[in-house]
């Protein structure tokens, strides 16, 4: 499918993106590693994509980070969205705002031994404004996990239908649809950044 007008159709300008896979990275099909490039992304440098280890990551996130020149918006996947939970809970508000799109329930029941260190999840809002898109068919997240680990955040949460996982094997490669719930994601932070700013005399 190609990108048509989807990646134009919207304003991406005035922030930083950094890319946050899940475990085992995201393949060169997947939408993140599509996305990198339309928005000229920075993807977070693990070493250890296989054996995750939550300081490593934490380490790496904040590395992305503290290297961007404008305000950073994270678009995590899976595991990623439970790095960026951790993150939240270990170094404050250092985003504008986060897309988490088909976040692992790290805390289920026969979840593979390699995301144990992520678990648990962090009991918080987040301190940014964020997005949840899951997907009502997700084999790593079941609905009610899923909306759980939405409230927990405090995060508006959006459903996608039938949609498994979010990744290549679910049919999302380029996933131009995804655009727009990055493009609401973006409204809400500068409708936000206006209702802070004094009104002039």
């Amino acid at each position: 499918m190609p990108w048509g007008d989807s990646s134009m159709a919207h304003d991406f300008s005035g922030f930083d993106y950094i890319i946050q896979p899940g475990w085992n990275n995201s393949g060169p099909e997947h939408w993140q590693s599509h996305w990198q490039q339309t928005l000229a992304a920075t993807r977070v440098a693990n070493h250890d994509w296989g054996t995750p280890q939550l300081d490593d990551w934490l380490a790496a996130l904040d590395a992305a980070v503290a290297s961007a020149a404008q305000p950073v918006i994270v678009i995590a996947h899976s595991l990623g969205c439970a790095t960026v939970a951790h993150y939240a809970a270990r170094y404050g508000n250092k985003l504008a705002g986060a897309l988490l799109v088909a976040p692992a329930d790290v805390e289920r029941a026969g979840a593979p031994v390699a995301l144990q260190p992520f678990a648990p999840l962090p009991e918080l809002a987040l301190p940014f404004p964020a997005r949840v898109v899951a997907s009502d068919s997700d084999p790593f997240s079941l609905p009610l996990r899923s909306a759980r680990m939405a409230a927990l955040w405090q995060s508006p949460l959006h459903w996608l239908r039938d949609a498994g996982h979010v990744n290549v094997a679910s049919g999302h490669e380029l996933w131009p649809d995804g655009l727009a719930h990055l493009a609401a994601l973006l409204a809400d932070i500068r409708q936000s950044a206006r209702l802070r700013t004094p009104a002039c005399a």
